[in-house]
């Protein structure tokens, strides 16, 4: 009997050792959140599905160092469906709750502007992907010491668009549409119209709908009265594809364009012929060669291929391993402080980090012509 007893406390040690706090140490949780359903589900399906590839990657080749200890990352994943009510639920969950020590995502402006004041109570930092608008790392000229991301801004995205169409593709006459109901589309709006009138170009039509229509008509009928050389359509591929074949079927002829919102394969599929000689500006070429072992990877795992958000949620990730090599602990308060100091070559360019706007700085934007079905990268370009 007493050696039954001594066996079970000696297997109740042994269980405490292995499931207690020195395995809990060696593992960095890191946390993610994004659209896993609704409209944007492709995006945020393809970054989460990147994250777990690529830790899963780390830990089976020994885990990072990080001051003198080695750890395994581990991802935990909230779906917050695309709504900004939702990502600040999420990002509650996942600093109170599971005690993360960074966060990667949300992809859109919307989701990742309202989630500030919770990073800056828990002292987590949050790598933002695809969220360009200038409010999600600054406000009132002020940092957001929380708030970092690896893409480059509407600001300068604006001013890329609006460059190429006018320098480009010679174009004096620019008509908009955009979606009232969203930052993204309002900012890349913005940053258009101020740049193509400071090039000495006119916005002869500028026209507005929101999330939800589906009849762009009345609006597109008044771009078609103004005589416009090209169409800026700021806004995400679903839209951009029911917009297109609208226009076409109103017998408007001129070229569209867009931003980062537009590329997925569900834009070619659902646009088809609307969209053949459109134009886009984008974070890379998908063909440059820095991305081919990435892609090759992910196809490899899942089957299909990967989307603009994986290629952002990877140079995300890349981005917080070297914060916290440069930490040297982690500490979510040490980690922000840390990733105003990154500096490093991703598949997306070179990261480095401005520690005024916590926006990366140099990055070029690549323009993408749709043609055949496909992206054709045209040209790197950088505005003036």
């Amino acid at each position: 009997m007493r050696v039954r007893k001594m066996l079970f406390v000696m297997l109740a040690a042994l269980v405490l050792i292995s499931c207690g706090g020195t395995k809990q140490a060696d593992v960095i949780k890191v946390g993610w959140f994004g659209a896993l359903t609704g409209d944007q589900a492709v995006w945020g399906n393809n970054e989460y599905k990147t994250v777990q590839m690529l830790f899963e990657e780390m830990n089976a080749a020994g885990g990072i160092k990080v001051g003198d200890k080695t750890y395994k990352l581990e991802v935990i994943g909230y779906d917050n469906k695309g709504d900004a009510q939702e990502a600040v639920n999420v990002v509650r969950r996942l600093t109170s709750q599971d005690k993360v020590v960074a966060i990667l995502g949300p992809n859109a402006s919307g989701n990742a502007i309202p989630i500030a004041p919770i990073l800056e109570a828990a002292k987590v930092p949050d790598i933002a992907t695809v969220a360009t608008n200038p409010k999600v790392t600054v406000l009132d000229g002020k940092v957001k010491p929380y708030n970092f991301r690896v893409c480059f801004i509407d600001p300068y995205q604006g001013a890329v668009a609006a460059g190429y169409a006018y320098d480009v593709l010679g174009a004096r006459k620019a008509a908009v549409l955009y979606d009232v109901a969203d930052d993204y589309s309002q900012g890349l709006r913005e940053f258009f119209n101020q740049n193509f009138k400071a090039k000495g170009g006119q916005i002869v039509a500028d026209e507005s709908f929101k999330f939800g229509d589906v009849d762009f008509r009345p609006q597109l009928s008044k771009i078609k009265a103004s005589n416009t050389d090209i169409i800026f359509m700021p806004y995400f591929f679903k839209e951009v594809a029911l917009s297109a074949n609208q226009a076409r079927e109103l017998g408007i002829t001129q070229p569209m364009m867009g931003g980062d919102g537009w590329p997925s394969e569900q834009l070619i599929s659902m646009g088809g012929a609307a969209v053949e000689g459109c134009y886009f500006v984008n974070h890379l070429d998908y063909e440059d060669p820095d991305v081919a072992d990435y892609k090759a990877r992910y196809k490899k795992k899942y089957g299909v291929d990967t989307e603009l958000n994986g290629y952002l949620v990877h140079d995300a990730v890349l981005m917080l391993v070297e914060g916290l090599k440069i930490a040297g602990k982690v500490d979510g308060e040490a980690l922000a402080k840390a990733l105003e100091k990154v500096d490093f070559q991703g598949i997306t360019g070179h990261v480095r980090i401005d520690p005024a706007t916590h926006n990366p700085t140099g990055k070029d934007a690549a323009i993408l012509k749709i043609i055949n079905g496909q992206y054709v990268f045209q040209q790197k370009y950088a505005a003036k």
